[in-house]
């Protein structure tokens, strides 16, 4: 018998995956309306449409079945154009895809703007088209990728299943008319064009190979022919053939075929690996016994017979006590079900790579030119991008030559078959070969799909060359990434003994104050979350970590003064915690919060007027605090009634910080800590942005420390100097007659930088919840973000910018057209290629991240790390990613709605004051 090709597919049933549905553009164009009718029609002149070719429009999607409407329709947020209608925006439905039916449909309509309102009025938009896009087509295959939808002219989107507005027209092939007279050409140039387009799109979903200087030549052999653009109204004059004949074919029809305008939606759908195929859900048969139970009206019912199965040899029918049985089933062994590779692929990979294990040549093969650019592409990948089986094979063939290459250990890791023995073997020496590699792959290495202790082992061996300073940078992860170690809570050996990163930390957190002090508070957060998602077996191995820890310490000179100021540091903590509880629960007036905390600090019996020996400050170690100032207490008003303490120091200084209970602060450390790093890669580029990150610290998962730094709040300011507020400030504090806009050079320049500094740190993590109550001023000139309760692209107001850039604080910097809003445009170009360069480390410290019980991260484990390389833009050149954060903030600038909040959050915030 002929052996017939393996064909992979999933049902739909079984994709627990929500519809999604990306507008990409609208392009298109029609005859103005001649100004006399504008004026002549009141109800014409205001539509946005009529007044500008490229007018502001939202769109809606809804989907319907059975002409009805399955879901509330969704809508993307505001845009404005310039050049284009261009969205590029996702839409997620509420519905998932194994809950469609067969006749699933999207109705989209596109709405224009209109104080008047008018027939299908949307509030004060009508309808400036719509069209409706099936989900499956006639072979019941979902659609995918980029679809081209027709537009009907002010219509909105017929969900009905005899649609008004079918996104596709029927083609001359598919009906009746094609069977009378000859095609004309214009028949033939639409044929011509479907033909095309279906080609087009089967190369853009890589159905078709890329060649690309024969690709070239058909591209530019399109645009030639005419078929190259949306505005072509060859399909369109094809259309109306196709009606006219289909009329004389069938002259008792009562429904013509629909005729588009000279509009074309592009919109874009999910691509899947394999083709889904609409499966609905199969229903078991009611029990026998259920059946004996039918009404009197019901009992001449006669069953059906259970139709007599013929089992082939070797398959035995499911036991008749299996809950499942339903009589009728039969076991069969598929081996792409579940995590069991398919065996054919495994065969060909043992194969493969046999000939490459052990082989001698295998050391001297070098690739060619081409195979060499192959490598160079796999080798650019972010650490997101999954290998395909060709990608890993080629690497492993030349496993050898790559040794050289430092980014490249990554690739050869994800390449291994790690469950393979001998592979994994093979695998070890030649990673004993590999050159030395860059942190950030010594971190992706230390995350949580590799497992391989050897892997992991070479990781750590990269990291003891970084010094403290370094070390201190990313100590929090690596904290996280001792999750992922092999680590026996029952095991009565050291940790160190299962784990070459738990060695590493604990060997230098003992030898270093400061990285101990941080490494102990971290694994004590740890130990101290209780919640589901950290399980029991993850505390205990924190705290047998913590053990060992104090254990070495005792081994060490000077090692039990240590330990004993940790526990210092621990009562201290203990204290506020107790201080800051009581307050949060009392019933009492601000006032008498705060007398009851400076009481409470000013009793001897809680030692904290006098600490002697001086204690390290847990906060930052390098600042050693010798007594409280409870007169310079302030308990602010909140729900959470933080407490802000001034503490003396050494030096004679006075070290203000805020204590809050109530609250997990290690969202808060997680992104401080990121500003921190991503401030330390900048300077190593030579560009300071004067970023000045107060430091934080969670002590437990409901309490911790903040630095308290001097400044005020944008809309403090604004409610103090009016007009011009941020530049009234800073003149007040920094005045020179003789400097820009009457300010010191340097406070204005400061200002400038760390703008730029912040406005694109906050657009990479994606912070939310922005207004003027948590953009901060300092009286020298640094600019600052707090509260990071919103990141990912988390906010709970609507149409939130992707990017603060306020009014207040461009007209600070002398206005848009300033020399000083151009300085700060060109420094927050040169940040982000600069931290664009690094991507990868800052990539990889949010994946070791995912479990780490962070609020906004655990939402989404899986598309956390996503959602930060999605701001990166990494599938642009630099000059494409630029355009587009110049865009971004062109439009943050631009934005009402933001305006229109922050005023009421400014009127609410002083009514409740």
């Amino acid at each position: 018998m002929p052996i017939m090709e393996p064909f992979s597919f999933a049902s739909s049933d079984q994709l627990d995956y929500p519809v999604s549905i990306r507008i990409a553009s609208l392009e298109g164009e029609e005859t103005p309306i001649p100004f006399s009718t504008l004026l002549e029609r009141p109800d014409l002149r205001h539509v946005g449409s009529n007044k500008s070719p490229h007018s502001d429009l939202y769109v809606t999607v809804q989907v319907w079945a059975g002409s009805k409407p399955l879901t509330v329709p969704v809508q993307t947020p505001y845009k404005w154009f310039r050049n284009e209608r261009k969205w590029s925006e996702w839409l997620t439905l509420p519905i998932d895809y194994s809950t469609l039916p067969e006749n699933a449909r999207l109705a989209i309509t596109l709405w224009d703007l209109s104080p008047t309102g008018g027939e299908g009025a949307h509030g004060h938009a009508i309808p400036f088209g719509g069209t409706t896009l099936p989900l499956f087509d006639k072979d019941n295959q979902l659609y995918k990728g980029r679809q081209q939808c027709f537009v009907y002219r002010n219509k909105q989107a017929d969900g009905n299943d005899d649609t008004g507005t079918p996104a596709f027209i029927p083609r001359r092939s598919d009906m009746g008319a094609s069977k009378k007279g000859t095609p004309s050409s214009v028949d033939n140039d639409a044929e011509e064009y479907d033909r095309l387009m279906d080609l087009l799109k089967k190369h853009e979903m890589g159905e078709i190979p890329r060649v690309d200087w024969l690709d070239q030549l058909a591209f530019r052999g399109i645009e030639k022919r005419g078929y190259g653009s949306a505005k072509s109204s060859l399909r369109l004059k094809a259309i109306q053939r196709q009606q006219e004949a289909l009329a004389s074919a069938n002259p008792d029809t009562s429904k013509s075929i629909p005729v588009p305008s000279d509009f074309l939606l592009t919109v874009e759908l999910p691509r899947f690996d394999f083709p889904v195929v609409f499966a609905d859900h199969e229903y078991p048969p009611p029990p026998i016994s259920s059946l004996q139970h039918l009404s009197s009206s019901q009992s001449g019912l006669i069953m059906k017979p259970t139709p007599d199965i013929q089992l082939g040899p070797g398959i035995s029918r499911i036991d008749a006590d299996d809950e499942t049985s339903t009589g009728r089933l039969i076991r069969v062994y598929d081996p792409e079900v579940g995590a069991r590779d398919n065996p054919a692929e495994s065969k060909h990979r043992r194969l493969v790579r046999s000939q490459h294990r052990n082989g001698i040549l295998d050391k001297d093969l070098k690739p060619n030119a081409k195979v060499r650019d192959e490598l160079n592409q796999i080798m650019s990948y972010s650490p997101t991008h999954s290998l395909s089986p060709e990608e890993k094979d080629l690497i492993w063939k030349f496993r050898y030559h790559l040794t050289r290459n430092k980014k490249a250990l990554t690739k050869f890791v994800k390449s291994v078959n790690w469950l393979d023995l001998s592979e994994a073997r093979s695998a070890v020496v030649v990673l004993e070969k590999w050159t030395d590699i860059d942190v950030d792959d010594a971190l992706e290495l230390l995350g949580p799909t590799f497992s391989n202790s050897a892997v992991r082992a070479f990781a750590v061996k990269r990291l003891r060359k970084a010094d403290d300073n370094e070390l201190l940078l990313y100590l929090l992860q690596l904290v996280q990434a001792l999750k992922y170690e092999h680590i026996s809570p029952q095991s009565r050996q050291d940790v160190s003994q299962d784990s070459s990163l738990a060695r590493f930390l604990i060997t230098r957190a003992v030898s270093s104050l400061t990285l101990g002090n941080y490494f102990y508070w971290y694994v004590m957060v740890e130990i101290d979350d209780r919640s589901s998602e950290q399980g029991q077996d993850t505390r205990e191995v924190y705290t047998k970590v913590a053990y060992d820890f104090m254990s070495e310490l005792d081994k060490q000179p000077g090692g039990q003064e240590k330990r004993k100021t940790y526990k210092r540091q621990a009562e201290w903590i203990r204290i506020l915690s107790q201080v800051s509880g009581e307050v949060k629960e009392a019933n009492e007036s601000i006032a008498r919060r705060t007398d009851r905390v400076k009481h409470f600090l000013a009793d001897s019996k809680n030692e904290l007027v006098t600490i002697d020996p001086p204690l390290p400050l847990p906060l930052d170690p390098s600042v050693m605090i010798t007594g409280v100032i409870p007169e310079e207490t302030i308990v602010f008003k909140s729900s959470l009634h933080p407490i802000k303490v001034a503490f003396k120091t050494s030096t004679g200084t006075k070290y203000p910080l805020i204590f809050k209970t109530g609250d997990d602060l290690r969202q808060d450390q997680l992104v401080i800590q990121i500003i921190m790093l991503m401030d330390n890669l900048l300077q190593k580029e030579n560009l300071d942005l004067k970023l000045s990150p107060y430091k934080i610290l969670a002590t437990g998962t409901s309490a911790g420390l903040s630095q308290f730094v001097p400044s005020m709040s944008f809309q403090g300011i604004l409610n103090k100097y009016g007009n011009n507020a941020a530049l009234a400030y800073l003149k007040q504090n920094n005045p020179d007659s003789n400097g820009p806009m009457g300010l010191r050079k340097e406070t204005l320049d400061t200002f400038v930088k760390s703008c730029a500094g912040y406005c694109v740190i906050t657009y990479i993590l994606g912070v939310g919840d922005r207004h003027l109550d948590n953009l901060l001023l300092s009286p020298d000139g640094y600019f600052f973000h707090a509260d990071f309760g919103y990141i990912l692209g988390r906010d709970p107001k609507p149409f939130a910018p992707v990017m603060k850039l306020s009014k207040e604080m461009v007209d600070c910097m002398g206005g848009v057209n300033s020399e000083h809003y151009r300085q700060f445009k060109q420094y927050c170009f040169l940040a982000y290629s600069a931290l664009r360069k690094n991507s990868n480390l800052i990539l990889n410290l949010f994946s070791l991240m995912v479990d780490a019980n962070i609020p906004d991260i655990k939402l989404e484990p899986d598309k956390a790390v996503f959602k930060v390389r999605d701001r990166f833009h990494l599938e642009l050149s630099e000059e494409e990613a630029i355009r587009n954060l110049e865009k971004i903030m062109e439009d943050s600038l631009n934005a009402l709605v933001p305006v229109m909040i922050d005023r009421l959050h400014g009127v609410m915030q002083a009514f409740r004051t």
